[in-house]
C-alpha cells in the first residue's frame, strides 16, 4: 500500500483528525496522543498493509511502521496541515493528566527518538573506526583518523545541543533558547576548568556554581530545558507587550542560564551518575543477576516502546567511564530476536509468510527488532518466551566476561566491528550462542501445526 492511501485510513482508525492532539515518531514507530483513546479501531489498524503491529500503553498509541517510518510520518503531518518540525495538531484543549511513569516515557521517547538517526549513525562510524585502528589498518596518529573521529565524536561530544533542540518540542520551549542553554553548559571556561580539575566551583551572587563536564551528559540538559519552558512562560506572561521582543528572551537567559549551571544540571549529573552507579553495583554484585535482568526486561522493554529508557543510562556510562557493559547485552538481545524470527522461518510453509518472516529476521539482525517482535514473535507466545530466553542467555554470558563496547553504537549484526579487539571472539561466541538457542528452543516447542494455522 503507498503512503498516499495508508495515511488517510491511519488517520480515519486512530478516531479522525480531530481526535489526533499530538503526533511523532522514533526509529521505526508513530506515536500518538489522542483526545479519545477509545475510538481507536485497532483490529482495522493491525490489517493495515504497511503497518507491522500496534500498541496502546502508559496514555500513548504506537503504530509500528518500520525503518521508512520518518518518510510515513512527513507524509502524515503534512496531510494533517502541519510542519513536520513540530508535532503538536491541536493546542487549544487542555493536555490530559497522566501518570508519572507514561509522562517521563513520553518525554524519553520523544526527546531522544528524531536524534537517534545522528546517534547511531556516529556510533556506527565510531565502532568502524576502532576496528580499523585495532586490525592495524589505520594509525592511530594519522590525520584520517583525527577526521573520522571528528566525524564520530562530535554527535556525542556536543550532544547537549541535540537533546536541547529535541527537548524545546517537547517541552513547547523555544528551541534558540534551549540551544543557548546547552551553550552555557558547553562553553569553554567551564569545560577547561572542569578537565583541568583545579576548580571545584565558581560562585555568582553568592550562589555555588559546581564546575562540571557537560559534554555527552544526558539528563542535565532535558531538566534544563524542563525549566526554561516555565520561566521562559512566566516572563512573558508579565513581560508588558512592548517590551517582549528584546527584554522576554534577555530575562529568560539571564534566570536560566544560572539556574542550569547552579541547580538542574549538578541535580541531572547526580541523578545520571546515580542510574549509571546502579547498573554497575548490579554487575559488581552478581554478573548472572545483570545478566538475567538486562537480558530478560529487554524484549519486552522493545514491545512496550520503553527501550528508549535505558538510553540515557548507557550514554552517561560512556561520559563516566569510556565504555559501557549494556550495550552489549543489547546486541545479545537483537540476535536472540533474529534466532527466535528464524526458527518460525522454517517452521512456516506458506511462501508468503516465509519472506514477511525472512525480512524481519534479517532486520532484526540489522539491529531492527520491531517487525520481528509484532509481526511475527508476539502471534506465538513460544518464540516470543524462547527470545526472552535466549536474551538472558547472551546477556548473562556477557556480564560474565566482562564483555563492554567503547562507544555508541547501534546493537546490529554490523556493530562486530566495535568489538574488534579483547572481546571481538566474545562477541563472536555470544552472537553464535544468542540466535542459536533462540532458534532452537523455538524450533523445538513451536509445533509448525501453530505456525501455519495462523
Amino acid at each position: 500500500m503507498k503512503d498516499n492511501e495508508l495515511i488517510p485510513l491511519i488517520i480515519q482508525y486512530v478516531g479522525g483528525q480531530d481526535n489526533i492532539k499530538k503526533v511523532w515518531h522514533c526509529m521505526t514507530r508513530l506515536r500518538f496522543d489522542l483526545h479519545d483513546f477509545s475510538k481507536i479501531e485497532r483490529d482495522q489498524i493491525k490489517e493495515l498493509q504497511g503497518v507491522v503491529g500496534e500498541q496502546l500503553t502508559n496514555d500513548q498509541y504506537q503504530i509500528v511502521i518500520g525503518t521508512h517510518v520518518q518518510k510515513v510520518y512527513a507524509a502524515l503531518t503534512e496531510e494533517l496541515g502541519i510542519d513536520a518540525g513540530q508535532s503538536d495538531k491541536t493546542g487549544s484543549e487542555p493536555a490530559k493528566k497522566k501518570g508519572f511513569f507514561g509522562a517521563i516515557l513520553d518525554i524519553v521517547s520523544g526527546v531522544f527518538g528524531p536524534i537517534v538517526p545522528a546517534i547511531a549513525g556516529a556510533g556506527m562510524i565510531k565502532g568502524i573506526l576502532a576496528g580499523l585502528i585495532a586490525l592495524d589498518v589505520l594509525s592511530n596518529e594519522s590525520d584520517a583518523v583525527i577526521i573520522l573521529d571528528l566525524v564520530a565524536s562530535s554527535v556525542f561530544y556536543f550532544l547537549p545541543f541535540f537533546l536541547a533542540a529535541s527537548a524545546a518540542k517537547i517541552f513547547k520551549t523555544n528551541p534558540y533558547l534551549a540551544l543557548a542553554v546547552a551553550g552555557g553548559f558547553m562553553y569553554p571556561s567551564l569545560l577547561d576548568a572542569a578537565k583541568l580539575g583545579e576548580v571545584t566551583q565558581f560562585s555568582f551572587m553568592g550562589l555555588p556554581v559546581p564546575v562540571i563536564n557537560y559534554s555527552a551528559t544526558v539528563i542535565p540538559i532535558i531538566l534544563s530545558v524542563w525549566a526554561l519552558s516555565y520561566i521562559n512562560k512566566y516572563v512573558d506572561q508579565y513581560m508588558p507587550n512592548v517590551l517582549r521582543t528584546v527584554f522576554t528572551p534577555t530575562l529568560t537567559l539571564f534566570i536560566a542560564i544560572p539556574f542550569a549551571l547552579i541547580a538542574t544540571g549538578p541535580l541531572g549529573a547526580y541523578v545520571g551518575s546515580l542510574l549509571a552507579s546502579f547498573i554497575e553495583l548490579l554487575f559488581n554484585l552478581s554478573p548472572i543477576l545483570a545478566g538475567v535482568v538486562v537480558g530478560g526486561i529487554r524484549p519486552i522493554a522493545i514491545v512496550f516502546g520503553m527501550h528508549h529508557a535505558m538510553t540515557p543510562i548507557a550514554l552517561q556510562n560512556f561520559a563516566d567511564n569510556g565504555f559501557d557493559m549494556m550495550m552489549p547485552m543489547f546486541l545479545m538481545t537483537n540476535m536472540a530476536i533474529a534466532g527466535a524470527t528464524f526458527a518460525v522461518f522454517f517452521k512456516s510453509k506458506s511462501k508468503k509468510e516465509k519472506s514477511v518472516v525472512l525480512s524481519a529476521g534479517v532486520s532484526a539482525l540489522l539491529g531492527i527488532t520491531e517487525p520481528a517482535l509484532f509481526g511475527v514473535l508476539i502471534k506465538y507466545k513460544k518464540a516470543f518466551i524462547a527470545c526472552t530466553i535466549a536474551s538472558m542467555a547472551g546477556a548473562t554470558f556477557f556480564a560474565l566476561l566482562g564483555v563492554r563496547i567503547y562507544g555508541y553504537i547501534l546493537s546490529s549484526i554490523v556493530s562486530l566491528v566495535a568489538y574488534v579487539g579483547p572481546y571481538f571472539w566474545f562477541a563472536i561466541l555470544g552472537i553464535v550462542l544468542s540466535i542459536g538457542i533462540g532458534f532452537a528452543v523455538t524450533y523445538f516447542t513451536l509445533k509448525s501445526k501453530e505456525v501455519n494455522s495462523h
